[in-house]
């Protein structure tokens, strides 16, 4: 703790300053609850769009198997860009998935069997769910963050410069007050000296 000056000026540099962190520190608490909150709805989308995931690998997965045949379908659809947005969430900027765009190589309809067109269009939503779960991590990943941050400033304000600034005001207070005493016993001692010499 510093040292901390024991004059009028100082008490008021100490009761303004107690006064703006306990006007800040509700603030505070509100935005790391809706970081909170947000961090968990983030975390059930990311989860249900994974059993989305989980759900059209299987439906690829049984069009391959019904077949039998090794169609490389990795070589027919390719990923040009994810497009994200960009979001706000108690003052974070997060991506946020917009789309995905995606390159389809033309291949031929009579070497290929029939399902590959089906399959190319689960391939498409599985990409683009895996795109978006991706986006959706960073996002945990960036508010989980801010979300640190605001507990280290509502700690640091709880358990640190309020308190910090309630002891300043109570020591200079007492000693402020101690000096008013001294002031007034000096006073008397003065005023009794007067007396006795006329």
């Amino acid at each position: 703790m510093a040292q901390v000056r024991l004059t009028k000026n100082e008490l008021k540099q100490q009761k303004d300053a107690l006064k703006r962190f306990q006007r800040y520190l509700p603030t505070l608490m509100l935005k790391k609850q809706q970081l909170q909150i947000v961090i968990r709805q983030v975390e059930a989308k990311e989860q249900e769009k994974g059993a989305q995931l989980e759900k059209v690998r299987s439906k690829l997965a049984d069009w391959i198997a019904v077949f039998g045949e090794d169609q490389k379908l990795e070589e027919i659809v390719e990923v040009k860009k994810i497009v994200t947005g960009e979001g706000n969430i108690a003052g974070v900027d997060i991506p946020v998935f917009e789309d995905i765009d995606v390159a389809i190589t033309p291949y031929d309809l009579f070497k290929k069997p029939p399902w590959v067109d089906k399959a190319v269009v689960q391939l498409k939503e599985l990409i683009a769910l895996d795109a978006e779960i991706k986006v959706l991590r960073e996002q945990v990943r960036l508010l989980n963050e801010e979300l640190r941050i605001t507990s280290q400033r509502v700690n640091l304000f709880e358990k640190v410069k309020i308190p910090e600034a309630k002891e300043n005001i109570r020591m200079i207070n007492i000693f402020l007050g101690d000096q008013q005493t001294a002031a007034v016993v000096r006073g008397k001692i003065a005023k009794r000296k007067i007396t006795r010499v006329s």
